[in-house]
């Protein structure tokens, strides 16, 4: 049987939108409205491709490996420019890449793909909606001055980026942690 199901191919066209969204973020392509527009849908797809593969019975290993891998560059990517952009610090958002990666490796160490817990999909959310925020202008159209309703947007997701921090570490803290089960 076939691993390309309907919520794979959604994670697939996810991936997809990863490369329009830094381009445009790196070249200023079109207004920043396109990169938040393009962002969002496909942060929302990550929400979708998940209800249907368990509505339609379609949960897969390629699904559940390609999931949180493409979760992790939709994050990753847009973070890393606003760390270029000297919204956020490196630090921070070296923390959150770090955790990544720990988190994957041991992910597909053990020959099963295991899927993400609560907790990561809690930081998924946090920080999907955060990136969104963040890479609002702070006006409605260019050349006007900042809006106090994209202000106000644009520091709630500075709020839920430092929520994410924390909650990135603790996520992977309690992925990586042995279960009682596990202990041998």
């Amino acid at each position: 049987m076939s691993q390309i199901t309907l919520p794979t191919l959604i994670t697939s066209v996810r991936l997809l939108a990863v490369p329009v969204v830094m381009a445009d973020l790196s070249l200023s392509l079109w207004s920043p409205w396109w990169s938040v527009l393009i962002f969002f849908v496909a942060a929302a797809t990550d929400w979708l491709d998940g209800y249907l593969a368990r509505k339609l019975n379609q949960e897969s290993e390629l699904g559940r490996f390609l999931d949180p891998l493409v979760d992790k560059l939709l994050v990753l990517g847009p973070l890393m420019s606003l760390v270029q952009a000297q919204v956020l610090p490196a630090w921070a958002v070296f923390l959150i890449i770090s955790r990544d990666l720990i988190v994957s490796g041991w992910r597909v160490s053990g020959g099963a793909v295991v899927g993400a817990n609560i907790w990561g999909k809690i930081k998924t959310i946090v920080q999907l909606s955060a990136i969104t925020g963040l890479l609002m202008p702070l006006s409605f159209f260019e050349g006007e001055p900042p809006h106090a309703l994209l202000a106000f947007a644009h520091q709630l997701a500075m709020w839920l980026f430092w929520l994410s921090v924390p909650l990135t570490v603790l996520s992977g803290v309690i992925y990586l942690w042995p279960k009682p089960h596990e202990a041998r």
